[in-house]
C-alpha cells in the first residue's frame, strides 16, 4: 500500500480515534523525517493498533534477495517503501512493499526472482489476472486471479505501484504471498516492486487451505 494504501489507513485511524475517544484510551506516536514529513505513525487503542512505517523497508525485510546493483525508487509517494500493519484482536493484516530500478532487462530480473521466490514453494507467472505457462497455481492454492474480497480484504496492484495488467511473479498461499510486480520501463530502466502480503485468517478458506 503506497499513497492510496496510506490514505485508506488514515480513514481507519479516524474511526479508531472516535472509538477510542469514547473509552478515553488512545495513543498516537508520530516520527518525522528530516523534511518534516510523517515517517512512522503508531496508533494504539484497546481494540488494536495501526503501525505505518515508510522509507525504511528493504528487500531483506520482505524475505527476498536484493537484485544486484538495483537502486531504491522513492521519487514520488506511490513508490515510497512502506510497512503497514493493522491488528484488531485476532484480525491482522500486514503489507510490506518496496520499489527498485535497474538498467538490466526485465528478463534478467525475472530469472533472478524466479530463483529467489523458490524458497516459498512454487512460483507462478501472471499477466494481469491470467497465468503465463505453468504451473498455473501454487500447491498452497495461490493463483493469478485477484481474490479481492477474500478475508474481507481487497488486493489492488495499484496500491503497491504496479498496474492491474502488470506482469508478476507470485509464490506462497492466498494468505501469505510474495510478489514481484513490474511497471513499464522508465528512463531506460526496469522498474519493479517487491511485495509481501500477510492477510487475515480465513483468506484461504475457499481454497481449502489454512495458511
Amino acid at each position: 500500500m503506497m499513497d492510496r494504501g496510506l490514505g485508506k489507513a488514515t480513514v481507519l485511524l479516524a474511526g479508531l480515534a472516535l472509538a477510542a475517544g469514547i473509552t478515553g484510551c488512545f495513543r498516537v506516536h508520530v516520527d518525522k523525517d528530516a523534511n518534516g514529513e510523517d515517517k512512522n505513525v503508531q496508533v494504539d487503542t484497546p481494540f488494536g493498533g495501526v503501525h505505518v512505517n515508510t522509507n525504511q523497508t528493504s528487500a531483506a525485510d520482505l524475505g527476498l534477495p536484493a537484485y544486484p546493483g538495483a537502486k531504491l525508487v522513492a521519487d514520488d509517494d506511490k513508490h515510497k517503501s512502506a510497512d503497514v500493519h493493522l491488528g484488531f484482536g485476532e484480525w491482522e493484516l500486514r503489507v510490506r512493499a518496496v520499489s527498485y530500478a535497474t538498467p538490466d532487462t526485465q528478463d534478467q530480473v525475472v530469472a533472478f526472482y524466479k530463483k529467489g521466490l523458490g524458497r516459498y514453494g512454487d512460483v507462478i507467472t501472471c499477466q494481469g489476472h491470467e497465468p503465463v505457462g505453468s504451473p498455473t497455481a501454487t500447491r498452497e492454492g495461490l493463483t493469478c486471479a485477484d481474490d479481492g474480497n477474500s478475508g474481507h480484504v481487497k488486493i489492488d496492484r495499484k496500491d503497491y505501484g504496479t498496474g492491474n495488467d502488470s506482469f508478476e511473479l507470485k509464490a506462497g498461499s492466498r494468505r501469505h504471498q510474495h510478489i514481484v510486480g513490474f511497471e513499464d520501463p522508465k528512463n531506460g530502466q526496469t522498474r519493479f516492486a517487491l511485495v509481501a502480503l500477510d492477510l487475515p485468517a480465513g483468506t484461504d478458506k475457499d481454497s481449502g487451505k489454512s495458511d
